[in-house]
């Protein structure tokens, strides 16, 4: 009985409308272990394997890592290089020069990863460089190639609208770049960061960034500045507007430290706010590890992957600030049982199995179990507990019962799983568009958004709701790079085993189209639907909350594209991610 219950929240609800005003205490509702053998799993079912290698992260190993950053004997520290950067960008901002200064200084606090701390200084700043720099053609047209790639990245990155026309000067009569632009190799990095935040139909920033792509590949065969070159290879491998934060904040902080002009003040915050936050990221990893143990999961369904870590590092890449400390350790029990959720109906369970355990988990009962086959007693129990756990956390911290939204989230989910699942067994190969009408929910990013809305917010759940109505769009395009990025990095894998077809097998069923053109295909509708979620972004720069939720729904997209990056760092490589592990949850920067 342990085995299943150790991990018991102190409150489980029923789904009676009774029980919703009543909590009811969770010893009433034990179940022997031998009820829970009740129904055994089919003899003659053939069960598939994901083959996936084990945990490289163990329990006590996670439980003995330290920080000497813990705690507040860093904070006065910190307090004082923040005072002293809140005087340099006040300082600078009261002179009404050439803006460079400026714009690099805000560009290297978000690259540091310390601009949080002075987000009404930055915005400030940037308001007064906009009006005086940006607003209009007559203002523009004086600026070079590299203040105004600079200005309009950060500048369309704040919310301000900067039109793609601010570039006109830099074409030839003929609509192409002149050739003297190649010589300004940091202009020509600065407009191919600023072709990232483009939208549709902004064929300037198309070319753009078809034209800096090929000189700055170019270029690293005869630059000698280490720094500079290191600066463009990095950004050809992922470019800023795509890339987390958090991972950027850590390579960025070791290259910021090689600049010649280096401000250490600067260098010096951005380590110690890196070391303070990784103690935080710590801390909310080995609580979330307690849990993971606690569930039994890992022994108990062998066949799912035990990616504890990995699944909490997509909670630092989601959100890293200090003070949503609460919803990193939410989002590493949903990451992980969502990861285990999928391997239940990707690679073990039946499809009659499936069919039932979406049916329970759409009753929400707890009485759905008796139907279901032992294991699936042992991941339904798990899964009622830890969202019922959740849903009484948010009623006792702000009066509002979310129990409805989150399991019908999950239901959702579940059903998109089911729909993978009919189509494997019955050996159906949808089109591309349907495929992602599904995937956009099967890759769990609005389930994953509904969490963070409705545990993070104060707002009244109706009124909520409504605002995500606003959000939809953002949503929907976070999810499909989230969903092409990971089948990029998965679909080999997942062919083997003879999975349903993912986006490139679609694509190439459809069209007759070779592997490779079909990855080319997927990595230009990623792009694409970056545009559209640049958009997006900028239409409810207005609402603290949508930005806040959409940032995470970003972030969500960003991370896929880093785990997926190189192979399958989720699944079938947890070596590959190792080293971002240690890097960023582990060793403290000197």
């Amino acid at each position: 009985m342990a085995s299943v219950w150790a991990f018991c929240s102190p409150f489980l609800f029923s789904n009676t409308s009774s029980s919703r005003k009543n909590i009811v205490a969770c010893e009433k509702l034990l179940i022997h272990k031998n009820k829970v053998m009740d129904v055994p799993t089919t003899a003659t079912s053939v069960r598939r394997s994901g083959s996936y290698p084990p945990s490289i992260w163990s329990y006590d190993h996670i439980q003995s890592l330290t920080s000497k950053y813990t705690g507040e004997k860093h904070m006065p520290r910190l307090q004082t290089l923040k005072e002293a950067v809140r005087t340099m960008i006040y300082k600078d901002n009261e002179k009404e020069e050439n803006p460079l200064k400026l714009l690099n200084l805000v560009d290297d606090l978000q690259r540091l990863g310390i601009s949080y701390h002075f987000e009404n200084e930055i915005s400030n700043v940037l308001r007064n460089i906009y009006y005086n720099f940006y607003e209009t053609p007559e203002k523009w047209t004086k600026l070079d190639l590299n203040l105004k790639s600079l200005g309009f990245r950060v500048l369309r990155q704040h919310g301000y609208h900067v039109p793609q026309e601010i570039f006109e000067d830099i074409l030839d009569d003929t609509g192409n770049f002149k050739g003297h632009l190649q010589k300004d190799i940091i202009g020509m990095l600065n407009l191919y960061e600023a072709s990232y935040v483009s939208v549709e139909d902004e064929d300037i920033l198309d070319d753009a960034r078809d034209f800096t792509t090929k000189h700055l590949k170019e270029s690293l065969k005869n630059i000698a500045d280490e720094h500079l070159s290191s600066l463009i290879s990095h950004a050809l491998d992922i470019p800023l507007q795509w890339m987390v934060p958090r991972v950027e904040a850590k390579w960025f902080i070791e290259a910021y430290e090689k600049r010649t002009d280096m401000n250490p003040t600067l260098l010096e915050l951005a380590k110690l706010d890196f070391n303070m936050l990784q103690a935080i990221h710590l801390e909310d990893l080995k609580h979330t590890s307690r849990w993971w143990k606690k569930t039994s999961w890992d022994s108990k369904l062998p066949f799912l992957r035990d990616r504890l870590v990995e699944n909490f590092l997509w909670t630092i890449g989601t959100n890293s600030l200090p003070q949503f400390s609460p919803l990193r350790r939410m989002l590493a029990q949903v990451f992980a049982m969502i990861t285990s959720i999928d391997d239940v109906y990707d690679v073990y369970g039946t499809l009659e199995e499936v069919e039932q355990f979406t049916a329970a988990v759409g009753r929400w009962d707890i009485n759905s179990i008796e139907e279901l086959p032992e294991y699936m007693k042992i991941c339904f129990v798990g899964l009622y507990n830890s969202i019922n756990e959740i849903a009484y956390y948010t009623l006792t911290e702000t009066g509002f019962f979310n129990l409805p939204h989150l399991t019908r989230a999950w239901e959702g989910l579940c059903k998109a799983y089911l729909k993978e699942a009919q189509w494997y067994h019955s050996g159906y190969k949808p089109t591309l568009e349907e495929y992602l009408e599904n995937a956009y929910m099967s890759i769990s990013l609005p389930l994953m958004l509904k969490h963070i809305s409705l545990v993070t917010s104060v707002t009244p759940t109706e009124e909520l709701l409504h605002s995500m109505e606003r959000a939809e769009n953002s949503i929907r395009y976070s999810a499909i790079i989230l969903r092409l990025a990971d089948d990029l990095g998965t679909y080999t894998d997942e062919m083997k085993r003879g999975d349903t077809p993912k986006s490139v097998q679609c694509y190439m069923n459809e069209t007759g189209a070779s592997e490779e053109e079909a990855r080319m295909y997927v990595k230009t509708l990623i792009l694409n639907t970056w545009k559209k979620l640049n958009k997006e972004r900028s239409s409810v720069i207005n609402s603290q909350f949508l930005k806040e939720v959409i940032e995470c729904g970003t972030n969500l997209g960003r991370m896929a594209q880093f785990m997926y990056h190189e192979a399958d760092g989720h699944g079938h490589r947890p070596d590959v991610t190792k080293s971002h592990v240690l890097s960023l949850l582990v060793n403290p920067m000197t």
